[in-house]
């Protein structure tokens, strides 16, 4: 079974444009997820459609493969991705790495890729179990209930499941919820599969792309992990980012 770690890296955005180049305590961002990436998976690239980009991760000796700028989900860019680095690096199992998280965590990384050795395993990401203390509020990160084969059943920007006759308040001290990270694996023949399917109108209510997976009948395999990470979406937590590191 041989793995291909692929960081999506675009540099427009809407909130924070150019953020894969922005400098974090003298690295590149998209430079920082790499390494990090790197010291989990032997065979990283950078799947971008910006010149920019692309020099930058030869600059500092990655890897990256140029894309098209047609691609309207992360998935989607990594297949091509994909199917470029074939010819060079053949693998059976592609990890789909978010390219705004510098402190991410190579041990979610190998706990995601181990959940591979079960060769039933199509598609897997991982999950965060939220602390029985936590005030829970929908749009605050992307909650997911499993069934208890340790799969996916939906993912949702709203606080699932919901507790009948409890104040929300009391939510988290009475069930276990959990909170999804972003970062995914398939089979490289699910992942073709998958990018092939239109989208679906779970797919489209949430704007969560995996719940088209779901819908489709496929199953999501999970893993409970630790540590959550910090993703980079705006200025504001670019500089959390820096003091931590700075810490």
């Amino acid at each position: 079974m041989k793995i291909v770690g692929i960081i999506p890296a675009r540099y427009g955005s809407t909130r924070f444009e150019g953020k894969p180049l922005v400098d974090i305590c003298g690295k590149s961002m998209i430079q920082r997820v790499y390494e990090q990436a790197y010291k989990a998976i032997d065979k990283v690239y950078v799947a971008t459609d910006d010149q920019r980009i692309y020099d930058a991760v030869v600059a500092f000796g990655g890897n990256a493969v140029m894309t098209s700028s047609d691609h309207s989900t992360g998935s989607n860019r990594c297949l091509e991705a994909s199917n470029s680095i074939q010819s060079d690096y053949n693998h059976d199992i592609v990890i789909n790495i978010q390219g705004d998280e510098p402190l991410l965590d190579p041990e979610n990384l190998k706990v995601l890729s181990g959940l591979f050795s079960d060769i039933n395993v199509e598609f897997a990401t991982l999950i965060k179990a939220i602390e029985p203390n936590t005030i829970l509020a929908s749009g605050k990160g992307v909650h997911v209930i499993k069934n208890k084969k340790n799969e996916a059943i939906y993912f949702s920007r709203s606080v699932i499941p919901h507790l009948r006759g409890a104040r929300q308040e009391e939510w988290a001290s009475l069930h276990q919820f959990y909170h999804h990270i972003g970062v995914y694996g398939y089979t490289v023949a699910a992942l073709t599969e998958f990018s092939a399917l239109s989208s679906s109108v779970l797919e489209d209510s949430e704007m969560l792309e995996q719940n088209r997976w779901i819908e489709n009948g496929g199953r999501i395999k999970l893993a409970v992990v630790k540590d959550e990470g910090l993703a980079i979406d705006t200025p504001e937590d670019l500089e959390k980012v820096i003091k931590h590191i700075q810490q």
